[in-house]
């Protein structure tokens, strides 16, 4: 047994409220619960309560057993003067008000529909399973499901909004700045997102700015703040782009983060750092005003468009500056597009709209997200063995938000999968 399912049961009263009595046989009615209290003091404030028939105003307590009360030495803290009601699982001692008067206590136990407690002891048994539902959740009812899923991706685009918010703020809310971060580190992908964000953030994007018009000094000032221009290579665009690098280094007094951050092992070639930042020099060489074209797109083929670009020849034909290739566009996949608009376009339009003070339909991202095809992974595949339908990547996104932040936490309560099975 745990506190947090009282809470449950008391703020939603899934007992028999009729006839309470407290541990000294006084009557208790309920006028309202109070407000759930997440801060230090009472579990619930502001509560009503009628206690033989005479009105009280203050808080609620709960413990599992009343003698939790002394053992979090809440008899020395004022904070729980105003407690009219201690409410426990299991009523082993007296608890004295102040006055020294007994604090009238309501014992659950006995209260508590027996269905109930299993539900609950099932969903939380020690028994190993993947997620707690994971033999009922495929029989919850389609329309809970859809409304669930649709709140649990708007908690995905608050969360991913955190880090956004963050370099905003840092940048002096700086769009076209922050876009290149995010799009920089999406590049990097898992394994060298944080060196991809590491070498975007070591410069000015000012920097950036005054060179992208050119795409031998875009070139330069990437490759060369990455430390790929720091040895010596015997061909003639590293030649000419090291050449551009010192220029530019002395110029805008530059110091290349450590080339080694960046990992090439085990990797396919197509997600070498190296081809990826030829990508990236594409991508804003050709589109200087990245950031306002973006927030203006709503289809998903518009956005396949917008990015395919074309990497330069040298890149066609090679994968570092050493290695060489069979001659290919090395253009983004539309897959790789797909994982940009997932991880940052579309929560830098959400977070956008919401700047701006613009009432955000929350309709318009689930358009978009819902023609995105589902991400493919260890999570998303267990879902699909329990049944769980994933058409796009809305339910993909959704249902990584179930498992990570509900599932793994055992978060059921808080679920609404998993209070809908508590009350079934």
């Amino acid at each position: 047994m745990k506190e947090e399912f009282l809470h449950f049961m008391w703020q939603y009263k899934l007992f028999d409220a009729n006839n309470l009595k407290s541990e000294l046989n006084e009557t208790i009615q309920i006028v309202k619960a109070g407000v759930r209290n997440t801060n230090a003091g009472p579990d619930f404030l502001n509560a009503q309560l009628k206690i033989n028939d005479q009105l009280w105003v203050g808080n609620i307590e709960i413990h599992i057993n009343s003698s939790d009360w002394y053992a979090h030495k809440h008899e020395q803290d004022e904070n729980y003067d105003a407690v009219i009601l201690h409410i426990v699982w299991r009523h082993d001692c007296e608890v004295f008000m102040k006055n020294n008067k007994p604090m009238p206590t309501l014992q659950l136990k006995s209260l508590v529909n027996e269905d109930l407690l299993g539900n609950y002891q099932n969903l939380f048994s020690k028994t190993l399973r993947w997620i707690p539902c994971e033999k009922e959740i495929v029989n919850v009812d389609s329309f809970l499901m859809s409304n669930w899923l649709e709140r649990l991706y708007l908690e995905r685009l608050e969360n991913k909004s955190v880090l956004i918010k963050e370099l905003l703020s840092r940048s002096n809310n700086d769009y076209e700045a922050v876009l290149f971060q995010l799009l920089a580190k999406n590049f990097g992908l898992k394994i060298n997102g944080d060196a991809f964000l590491q070498l975007v953030q070591s410069f000015s994007f000012s920097t950036l700015r005054k060179v992208c018009f050119n795409e031998q000094e875009l070139s330069a000032l990437l490759f060369g703040q990455a430390g790929f221009l720091e040895k010596d290579v015997e061909n003639e665009y590293f030649i000419q782009l090291k050449k551009e690098y010192n220029y530019l280094k002395h110029k805008h007094n530059l110091e290349p983060i450590a080339n080694n951050l960046f990992q090439f092992f085990r990797m396919r070639p197509t997600n070498f750092p190296t081809i990826r930042i030829a990508q990236l020099v594409a991508l804003f060489h050709k589109h200087q005003n990245l950031f306002s074209k973006l927030m203006q797109l709503n289809k998903i083929e518009d956005f396949y468009k917008l990015f395919s670009v074309e990497v330069n020849d040298f890149w066609k034909e090679h994968y570092t500056f050493e290695t060489g290739s069979k001659k290919t566009l090395k253009k983004l996949t539309k897959s790789f597009v797909d994982l940009l608009l997932i991880n940052t376009i579309i929560p830098l339009q959400f977070v956008y709209k919401q700047s701006k003070g613009e009432e955000v339909n929350e309709e318009d991202f689930f358009k978009l997200i819902k023609q995105i095809k589902p991400e493919k992974n260890s999570i998303i595949d267990k879902f699909s063995d329990l049944k769980i339908g994933v058409n796009n990547a809305f339910d993909s996104q959704a249902l990584l938000e179930l498992k990570n932040n509900y599932c793994a936490e055992k978060h059921c309560l808080q679920c609404a999968i998993g209070n809908h099975l508590l009350r079934a």
